[in-house]
């Protein structure tokens, strides 16, 4: 297995480091403010995952705020990367927190992302790819669709996206009985506030 590419994303440019996962002389980009709603809930995992396979790259995070950040800058300012060890030869890049960081990996999404744990408690997790968000509230369910590529069930929503996107809900045999995923619509909305149409 190929040693991981720590990378650290300064506003003026990119500049990669390799054995370390710190940087002095800049700042990764301001945080902006994130809904409290939209916060991870106690003891909560999470995995994000936006696929960008025009450029052979999955862009992976466990950070609800860092996660945003990214959807709304297409930057990210600290990452774990695996050059084209992800699926048919895309590359696994992982984004970071300060404290991920400071311990230099693996970080709880790339733990999570490739099988070394699963989670004991709640669960909350998405995938954006070709314009449409998949949402999981299962672990077992994103698990079943990052190996298969497909979700089964679902309840699905066309235009709520925050730029008027399609959301698939992820469902199983046992979340189907219970009709529509209210928990994981709350949840999706807190974390993705619709924007503004521009004037």
């Amino acid at each position: 297995m190929h040693k991981p590419i720590v990378t650290s994303l300064a506003l003026a440019g990119i500049l990669a480091l390799t054995g370390c996962a710190t940087q002095t002389g800049s700042q990764p980009a301001a945080k902006p403010d994130v809904p409290q709603a939209a916060a991870a809930t106690q003891g909560e995992a999470n995995l994000f995952i936006v696929f960008k396979e025009d450029l052979g790259r999955y862009y992976i995070f466990g950070d609800p705020e860092l996660y945003r950040i990214y959807l709304e800058t297409d930057e990210v300012a600290l990452t774990r990367a695996f050059i084209g060890e992800g699926p048919e030869g895309t590359s696994l890049i992982f984004g970071m927190t300060k404290d991920d960081a400071k311990h230099g990996g693996p970080t709880s999404a790339e733990r999570l992302y490739k099988g070394e744990v699963k989670p004991t408690g709640p669960f909350y997790g998405e995938a954006l790819k070709d314009g449409r968000y998949y949402v999981f509230f299962t672990w077992q369910d994103m698990a079943d669709y990052l190996k298969h590529g497909e979700v089964p069930l679902t309840y699905t929503e066309i235009g709520v996206g925050p730029k008027g996107e399609t959301v698939v809900y992820a469902l199983n045999k046992e979340t189907a009985k219970k009709g529509r995923p209210e928990a994981a619509i709350k949840r999706f909305h807190a974390l993705h506030p619709k924007q503004d149409a521009p004037k």
